[in-house]
Parts: structure tokens; C-alpha cells; sequence
């Protein structure tokens, strides 16, 4: 399945509620899980993005779907970008003009 990662910045609503944050996590896991991803990590960070995910989805059509839905939660701002691990590498240099 292909990986992704999401840099997440909190709104001011999100700050605000904070102590939250656990419970929106397992969420986030859950509707990744009901897409037929899986979460693989969540961190809290302190740099420009105040948290990162990595996770694993069948396309980018559901990583973008779950996305929208969970910024207009209101919480987050959410940046997403598809990563290629070093098995995948290859195939993607073998496509090279």
C-alpha cells in the first residue's frame, strides 16, 4: 500500500483544545482503518508543522478525502504528500526518460 505523510498545523480552535488530542488521534486512526489504511505514526512536533502522520492508504483519493474531512473538523490545517520507500525507489527511477 502506498505511504503518506500529512504535516499538520493547529488552528486557533485546535490550540484551544488541545487536551483533545488523544481522542482525535484514535479518531483519525479509526476513519483511516474504515478506508482500508493503516496509521502507522502520529508525532507531535515543535518546528513549523505541529504534527506529523504517517500512514499507509490503498490511493490518493481516500488520503484526500479523510484529509478534507477531517480540516473542516476545523482543528488543523493539513498539508499531504505521497512518500516512496527505498524498495519502491527503483521502479520510480526505472520510469525515468
Amino acid at each position: 500500500m502506498p505511504t503518506y505523510i500529512n504535516f499538520l498545523s493547529f488552528t486557533e480552535q485546535g490550540v484551544k483544545t488541545i487536551k483533545n488530542l488523544p481522542g482525535r488521534i484514535a479518531a483519525g486512526r479509526q476513519a483511516i482503518e474504515a478506508n482500508g489504511g493503516k496509521l502507522i505514526q502520529h508525532y507531535l512536533t515543535f518546528s513549523a508543522q505541529d504534527a506529523v502522520i504517517v500512514s499507509e492508504a490503498p490511493d490518493d483519493e481516500t488520503v484526500a478525502s479523510i484529509a478534507l474531512a477531517t480540516a473542516g473538523l476545523g482543528n488543523i490545517r493539513t498539508t499531504s504528500m505521497r512518500a516512496f520507500t527505498e524498495a519502491e525507489i527503483p521502479g520510480v527511477l526505472s520510469k525515468m526518460p
